[in-house]
């Protein structure tokens, strides 16, 4: 028995061959959706952009915080 290899790519995309350009509706739609987003109402975005910043502060930074909060823990439990 021969056992035989297929060497064709079975890669396949939604552009059926030709250029994955977007379409103009496909940008208005893009622009629509922005546009939408930027006119929402600001105070949750701007609660998110700081807990965004905080998390990446905390995470970067993950061993100092977590002896921080030790230390602080540690002495809020000794004024007790």
């Amino acid at each position: 028995m021969s056992c035989q290899t297929l060497l064709t790519s079975r890669w396949s995309t939604s552009s059926f061959g030709a250029t994955a350009d977007t379409s103009p509706m496909e940008l208005a739609a893009l622009g629509e959706h922005l546009d939408h987003c930027r006119a929402a109402p600001g105070g949750l975005s701007v609660l998110q952009y700081c807990a965004e910043r905080l998390h990446g502060f905390v995470a970067a930074r993950f061993v100092t915080t977590l002896f921080i909060v030790t230390l602080l823990m540690g002495g809020c439990l000794l004024a007790l």
